[in-house]
């Protein structure tokens, strides 16, 4: 179909790429009428239908706000949260209309012969994988889904994974192709599916999934069916297999989609076409297009490449052609040169350019994508660490894993956003996806922010199917100029040895034939100095830890760069500021960490004493599920990040931020100043800054200054505890250029409830962070309230809940929560619609607090509609033609299988003026056997009458052919159902289409 008369195509082909520019605190945000960032997130150009706005980049993540009494939030964003252009047209969501069941379901053993012989066909799955499986009970559930996270705590289930059963579950969901579609090709993609996985087709088995971290798309081509033959996709999730040693989740925890492409058309992450700088300065952009043709026929097809700016304006073009056998794959190359210098993407200054390809046939465009691509020179030199478009740059980074409190892993879209943001406001400057593959959104919001990203590999193994996953993730995602490097493995017990040198070359070259621009590397944690070691396998030495080994590592291999993959593991519960072992409760003044790591400032100072240390990955950014390091039980979660399972700051913020934070001054104290029954005692206090000089004051009063502020390792003062006001203030020549304050607060009185944003989407997908926190009588924070608050929600649900307890057993789901340390979070989504969304919290001696959040316009996902499960009756005996109307207890005789033929729902005849009997036995799904269902006829021709078991259930008095419908009361099979057809002369007589039975609470048909 040529561009012009596909609709999806052009609205994909519209959207546009946003351009950064934090290094000026602007960003260009662009688009077209309708769509924009600008508009996504509440911002309007003047007067301009086609926005092409600049704002400043600190709307999109923006400054922390400091509460009364020391509570740092991030300030409100306005509007909706902004949605990611797509990237590729015919791209549908699948993510509703899912049933679920919790717990394998055995597939039946074959009864004889003939049914062990069928249950081996194709079409012929048995079990929850049938075609008329019955799973009219299950629970409907819309995508992202964890079902772990629903779980209770349970001390006998796997400690790394946070003491939550995870098991085995079912999917199973219904679609309706359009007949227009066939002979296109036609894709299933789910994003990531916890841990393994099997998907069926219409009863066949069509893949599987060897890893939660790679997403499986499956060929729906030849299974397909069109109209009213719909097909049943059937999904096994096996999550009792563990990949890693942290908390994973269950199930379809990522998107899943429908894509539809012509017979010739580009294959998914077929383009590859990441800039890089030729030996004489100059930037060129290779592309290679792979392009497949599911005709019948060989097809030559001309693909169509160039390189737009931010504006829309032309760098380079060129085009190249290829002939693409039936049912095979071609690849079309192309070298494109800007005829001037292209502005770069950098972490400060991340800018965008759209590399747009379109697949062009007899003139016309039949397929496209529109990528964001950045020119950026990533060169890691031994002595100088990364240069970065010639620029020394040290890597700030954090290691990340993917959950968040009270979604485990089923992490909204929006949410995703919000933790990079969080991050961003650090001064984080790259992350390290720990330990496979992360979301496609998260690494396309990594390109928009300014990240760097060290992709990671999951499992260490260079056999066939383990290959397959790392040239997956390779494929994914080498156009996003965020990533600098591949990390093959983190940690395996092989790295010293001469198998796993032999296993890193094997994986090296996989990702060489796919991305020879990058660095491999790999996050080793010993074996360094054995005599056989991947490190002679990589480009780029990862050292996990061992720190003290960097300056011996370096003299001995001069040559090789290196960074530190992991390191600190610093403990630290936030708002906790002494230690208590026994009760699982470790001080967030950056006074521990595990054996093998060191605390925030002692791992920052042996990086930034080094220049030839590239830069580091704090273990973690934020805390997470599982791996409850140092404690076991009761403990169910991490202690090592910067921030909380909430995105809570911890003080390791305030340290990091003095660290790395080089855009604007900013100071930072700990702990609160709330301590009744301390009076006279002295408090310790931790101040940091990056400003040249600090003071410290309580009450007006000096306590505190230095002169030249160390802003790796801050400064700590014991001051006498009195009532009142702390107040730390940053100096630059003597000026204040930045301040912090606590002060003592009274008891609580009242909540508060403070959202990410000021508004939620119109459309049921959109999510928001609202933290929870109890606040004295003049509206300061009180940072040591532990109230139990419950939530009351309208126009919306709440999706989960928590408070960065690691030690918490509280349901994270439901409506109750308990500050911890003064804070709590629920995660709210709205339902679809303008009507405002209420959500109000009461605690027992508290004045309740309400929020109303408006709802903007954002147009939801093109989507797949959801189809309501039904039983397809399509086995039938039809009687001969009768002269008159029979009795509807008229049946062939016991072992009579001549006179009536069998018929399956569609079956039509010339109209005679005869009548004729259709009769068919029915078991009816479990739903509908306890409240009753829906009978729908797609179309019956003649005058006809419906009955089930005796009973008349529906008339149709017009001889017309149409549709018919009747209300079946509750009943267990089996059923009898019997249709009476009264033929017309010269009109058709029978019953045309299919015939479903639909569970009662299900939607219209």
């Amino acid at each position: 179909m040529p561009l012009a008369d596909n609709p999806s195509l052009r609205a994909a082909h519209s959207h546009g790429h946003n351009r950064l520019l934090p290094a000026s605190r602007r960003a260009l945000l662009k688009g077209v009428a309708g769509w924009t960032l600008a508009t996504a997130l509440g911002w309007r150009a003047p007067g301009a239908a086609l926005a092409r706005a600049a704002q400043p980049a600190a709307d999109l993540y923006p400054p922390t706000q400091m509460l009364p009494g020391g509570l740092r939030l991030p300030a409100p964003l306005p509007g909706a949260a902004p949605r990611l252009p797509a990237t590729e047209p015919n791209r549908l969501s699948l993510d509703e209309g899912w049933l679920f069941h919790e717990g394998d379901i055995p597939f039946p053993e074959p009864a004889d012969h003939n049914a062990t012989y069928l249950s081996v066909k194709a079409g012929n799955a048995g079990g929850a994988a049938a075609l008329d499986f019955d799973a009219s009970d299950w629970q409907p559930v819309t995508l992202p889904h964890d079902w772990a996270s629903a779980q209770p705590f349970d001390a006998t289930a796997n400690v790394s994974q946070g003491y939550r059963a995870r098991g085995i579950g079912w999917y199973r969901r219904l679609i309706r192709l359009d007949p227009a579609l066939s002979g296109q090709k036609i894709e299933l993609r789910f994003d990531g599916i916890a841990s393994h996985a099997t998907i069926w087709v219409n009863g066949s088995e069509v893949a599987h999934s060897w890893s939660g971290y790679t997403g499986v798309t499956v060929d729906l081509t030849p299974f397909a069916r069109y109209g009213d033959d719909l097909n049943w996709i059937a999904v096994r999730a096996d999550a009792s297999v563990r990949e890693g040693w942290w908390y994973e989740g269950a199930g379809i925890y990522r998107h899943a989609w429908l894509i539809t492409r012509p017979a010739l058309h580009i294959a998914g992450d077929g383009v590859h076409g990441h800039p890089v700088r030729a030996t004489d300065g100059a930037w060129q952009v290779p592309v290679s297009v792979t392009l497949g043709n599911v005709a019948d026929a060989p097809a030559q097809a001309e693909v169509r490449a160039r390189v737009e700016d931010a504006r829309g304006r032309v760098l380079c073009q060129g085009s190249a052609s290829a002939t693409v056998s039936a049912l095979d794959q071609a690849t079309a190359t192309m070298t494109l040169t800007p005829g001037a210098a292209p502005a770069l993407w950098s972490p400060d200054d991340p800018v965008l350019h759209d590399l747009v390809v379109e697949l062009v046939r007899d003139g016309a465009v039949i397929d496209q994508r529109r990528l964001a691509i950045g020119f950026r020179e990533v060169v890691f030199d031994p002595a100088r660490g990364l240069l970065l478009n010639g620029v020394a740059t040290k890597i700030k980074g954090v290691c990340l894993h993917q959950d968040h409190a009270g979604v485990g892993v089923a992490v909204p879209d929006a949410i995703m956003l919000w933790r990079l943001q969080r991050l961003k406001q650090l001064g984080c400057n790259a992350i390290r996806m720990t330990h496979g593959a992360c979301a496609r959104e998260v690494m396309d919001w990594c390109d928009r922010l300014g990240f760097l990203v060290m992709a990671e590999n999951r499992l260490f193994n260079p056999a066939p199917d383990y290959l397959a996953q790392l040239e997956w993730l390779v494929r994914r995602d080498r156009n996003h100029p965020c990533v600098f490097a591949w990390s093959v493995f983190n940690e395996e017990p092989m790295q010293g040895t001469h198998a796993g040198k032999e296993m890193v070359r094997r994986l090296h070259a996989a990702v060489r034939r796919l991305d020879p621009a990058r660095p491999v590397t790999a996050a080793m944690s010993g074996g360094f100095f054995n005599p056989e070691n991947v490190g002679q396998a990589v480009d780029l030495m990862g050292f996990n830890y061992y720190q003290g080994d960097y300056d011996r590592y370096h003299a001995l291999h001069p040559d090789q760069p290196m960074l530190s993959s992991e390191d600190t593991s610093a403990y630290g519960t936030r708002g906790a500021f002494a230690s208590d072992p026994q009760a699982h409760v470790i001080t967030a003044l950056d006074k521990e960490a595990a054996g093998w790591g060191a605390t925030h400032r002692q791992s920052w100072q042996a990086i930034a004493a080094r220049p030839f240390v590239a830069g580091g990955f704090v273990w973690t950014g934020l805390d997470y599920h599982g791996e409850p390091t140092p404690y076991a039980w009761p403990s169910a979660g991490s202690f090592f990040g910067i921030m909380d399972l909430c995105g809570f700051a911890k003080t390791a913020f305030g340290i990091r931020q003095a660290q790395w934070l080089d855009s604007e001054p900013m100071v930072w104290i700990d702990p609160h100043w709330t301590w009744p029954g301390r009076e006279g005692q002295d408090i310790e206090v931790l101040a940091l800054t990056n400003a040249p000089a600090l003071e410290l004051r309580l009450n007006g009063k000096v306590v505190g200054a230095v002169a030249r502020a160390d802003r790796i390792q801050g400064h700590t003062f014991h001051i006498p505890y009195a009532p009142g006001r702390l107040e730390a203030l940053a100096l630059d020549s003597g000026r204040v250029v930045a301040r912090m304050v606590h002060e003592t607060t009274g008891p609580a009185r009242a909540l508060r409830l403070t959202p990410a944003r000021r508004a939620l989407g119109s459309d049921a997908a959109d999510a928001m962070a609202v933290a929870i926190d109890a606040i004295d009588a003049q509206g300061r924070h009180v940072p040591v309230a532990q109230d139990s608050v419950t939530l009351a929600i309208r126009g919306g649900a709440i999706i989960g809940l928590g408070n960065g307890d690691p030690n918490s057993h509280e349901s994270e789901k439901g409506n109750q929560r308990r500050l911890f340390n003064g804070l709590a979070q629920a995660i709210v989504q709205g339902e679809a619609g303008l009507a405002p969304m209420v959500l109000e919290a009461r605690a027992p001696g508290l004045a309740p607090a309400r929020l109303v959040l408006p709802r903007v316009a954002r147009e939801g996902l093109p989507a797949v509609a959801p189809e309501p499960p039904r039983q397809r009756l399509a086995r039938w005996l039809r009687s001969p033609a009768l002269p008159a109307r029979p009795d509807p207890a008229l049946a062939p005789a016991s072992g009579d299988n001549n006179s009536w033929d069998s018929v399956s729902g569609s079956d039509t005849a010339p109209g005679d003026g005869a009548w004729r009997l259709y009769r068919t036995t029915l078991t009816p799904w479990r739903a509908v056997a306890a409240r009753g269902g829906r009978l729908r006829f797609a179309g019956v021709a003649g005058r006809a009458e419906v009955w089930l078991d005796r009973v008349l259930l529906a008339r149709k008095d017009n001889a017309a052919p149409g549709p018919l419908l009747a209300q079946v009361p509750p009943g267990a099979g089996p059923r009898t159902l019997v249709v009476i057809i009264a033929g017309a002369e010269g009109m058709p007589q029978g019953m045309i289409g299919p015939v479903d039975l639909s569970p009662e609470n299900t939607m219209p048909l």
